[in-house]
Parts: C-alpha cells; sequence; structure tokens
C-alpha cells in the first residue's frame, strides 16, 4: 500500500479551496493512477490517501463481493461494472450531476455497463492482443494466427496472461465465435485451439511481463496496449499486434464500493482527476487513451509516437455473460490450465 499524506499546515500553503480532511482509500489497477495526482490531491484537499493495487477484475470482485473492503473507490472494467451494479456492490453517486460527467467524450457516456451514468465516471481505454520483442521475432503481426498457432521463432518461445478475460476473447475472435457464447460446441472449439496453442506456451502469467519481454525470456507475449506503449517509450524493443480479426476492448471507470466511509472525499477525487487538465496527466503517466476531454497540446501519447494506441483495426468490448456462458468460459480455462 502505498500511503501520501499532507499535513494541515501545509494543504493552507497550497490556498486549498476546500478543507475536506480525513481519509481515502483506494483499490485500482495497480500503478494506474498518477503518483503526481494522488499527492496533487492530498495536498489540495488535506486527505490522507491509501492505494491499493489488483491485477485482475476478478481480484476485484471477489473483494468486493466478501463485504466491508474499507475501500471508497475501485476502477472495474466495462462488464465487471455492470456485474457489480446487478450484484449492489456500488453505490449511485449520482455520476451524471457532476462535473466529470459534463468532460467525458459524448461516444462514451451512457453505455450498457451503466445506461444512465449514475454508478460511473471513466477514467480510461483501451485494448489486448499480443506484443512481439522485435529483437526475437521479425515475421508478420497482422494475424492473431502468428500467436494462437505459433511457429519458427514463436514456436515455445510466446506467453499468455494467467486470467481468462481477454484472452478467451481473443480466442473467440480468431475463431468467429460471439462472444459469450452459450453453444458448448462454439466453446469446444475454444478449449481446442487454446489447448493446441499450449506446448508453445511458456508461462501463463500476468505478473513481470515487461521484465520477461524486455529480457527476450518470451519473443512474444499477450499484454495491454498501454503497458506496450510504456515498455517501448523506455527503449524495450516491443511492438503491438494489430491483428486483422481485431482486437478486445475495455474501459475502466471509477465507481464508489457500497458502504464506503469516505463517499464525500471519493466524489471529490473523481471530480479532482477527471478536468482537462488532471485527465491529461493521468494519460500521459498510464498512457492508455482517455475517455474524458483532454488538453491535445500536452498529450504526451500521439499516433506517430504510439499508434498502438489509435488502433487501425476493429475493437470489440469484452460483454457481461449470462451465467451459462461464464460458466463456460470458466470451464475451458480450468480445463487449459489442469
Amino acid at each position: 500500500m502505498t500511503k501520501f499524506y499532507a499535513a494541515t499546515a501545509i494543504a493552507l500553503c497550497f490556498g486549498s479551496a476546500v478543507a475536506a480532511e480525513g481519509t481515502l482509500n483506494l483499490y485500482v489497477w495497480s500503478d494506474s493512477i498518477a503518483p503526481e495526482l494522488i499527492e496533487k490531491f492530498s495536498n489540495e484537499y488535506d486527505v490522507q490517501v491509501n492505494v491499493d493495487g489488483y491485477s485482475s477484475n476478478e481480484d476485484l470482485l471477489t473483494k468486493l463481493q466478501a463485504g466491508s473492503s474499507g475501500y471508497d473507490i475501485a476502477s472495474p472494467s466495462q462488464h465487471f461494472l455492470r456485474i457489480m451494479i446487478d450484484a449492489g456492490l456500488l453505490e449511485n453517486f449520482g455520476a451524471n450531476t457532476l462535473d466529470a460527467y459534463a468532460n467525458i467524450q459524448e461516444k462514451y457516456r451512457n453505455q450498457w455497463w451503466d445506461e444512465t451514468q449514475e454508478y460511473s465516471i471513466p477514467i480510461a481505454y483501451g485494448s489486448a492482443g499480443f506484443a512481439v520483442n522485435t529483437d526475437e521475432y521479425t515475421g508478420p503481426t497482422d494475424s492473431l494466427k502468428y500467436f494462437f498457432e505459433p511457429e519458427g521463432e514463436l514456436a515455445g518461445r510466446i506467453a499468455m496472461l494467467s486470467y481468462p478475460d481477454e484472452v478467451v476473447g481473443a480466442a473467440q475472435l480468431y475463431l468467429g465465435v460471439p462472444f459469450c457464447s452459450e453453444d458448448p460446441a462454439e466453446m469446444k472449439r475454444v478449449l481446442d485451439l487454446l489447448m493446441a496453442q499450449k506446448e508453445s506456451v511458456a508461462v501463463y502469467s500476468s505478473d513481470n511481463i515487461e521484465g520477461r519481454m524486455g529480457s527476450g525470456e518470451v519473443a512474444a507475449h499477450f499484454w495491454w496496449d498501454g503497458e506496450v506503449v510504456r515498455a517501448a517509450a523506455s527503449g524495450a524493443p516491443v511492438e503491438y499486434a494489430m491483428t486483422k480479426e481485431g482486437l478486445v476492448g475495455w474501459i475502466d471507470s471509477l465507481v464508489i464500493p457500497k458502504g464506503a466511509q469516505n463517499r464525500e472525499n471519493a466524489i471529490r477525487f473523481i471530480e479532482f482527476i477527471s478536468t482537462p487538465e488532471n485527465a491529461t496527466i493521468q494519460m500521459n503517466h498510464y498512457a492508455h487513451s482517455s475517455p474524458m476531454n483532454v488538453i491535445e497540446a500536452e498529450k504526451k501519447y500521439t499516433v506517430e509516437n504510439a499508434p498502438g494506441l489509435y488502433p487501425t483495426v476493429p475493437v470489440v468490448m469484452s460483454r457481461t455473460c449470462s451465467p451459462k456462458a461464464q460458466d463456460l468460459v470458466t470451464r475451458v480455462w480450468t480445463q487449459l490450465l489442469q
């Protein structure tokens, strides 16, 4: 847990407009929130901010389902956000009445995962696909075929995430199987594909991907666009594949878990991070695209230096599946890892 704290005297020096005081506990994607913004908010509002990170939507859902999480803000992806609303795990904080709502780009408002936009404010969006180490692999990358049916330089030298979320979705895109299929025969095709690929998978892991890729331990890894962009910006020889079958899309939003003890500070933080100025800082840190209106001239990642953030192929958003469909996904993943 990372903590930032500003004493009252320091906050007064910054000329805080509102003396909020108190605590704010975040449970968000690991390393997702710009430390600069955490410190700035802490100073400006005289609030102790505690940050915990997670690496999967499943981890977040499990924590909230257990109750009394102690967290005031979380950042689920769209399909899990819908599950959490339906399960009564989130506060209705009137997001559509905030200034933050007014700064959401029109096309990202009132989507199916929160039709009336009462429970969430989006913070980032992107895609998942595969990346290659260009020192280790020089072949084509314009199809998921090269990743799911690896040959040559990729044989035995690819890695997968350790969760089924976007991995199964990508396999479905490749096979033409619809997301959330309830057809056992269609999902058997997904399982067969992943089982055949397994002999070339060096590891199933969602941790230390940059180290694994940068060192050349593997030649390709299933990954997220922003992480590839950040690794490339730091000098790693990595490239994000634009696959003709499409990419698996996601959008993360800030929400307030039911029963949050610091609800007002949570709302203040959501308003704070959603201004054009701070949304730009957040995008420049996270390296994923922002659904908010940002200051274009101050964007660090552009189509020229970060093409992975500006896909030229279809991006298909993950859906919230029925229990029957989700059970089939779970069966596929369980059998794969046995």
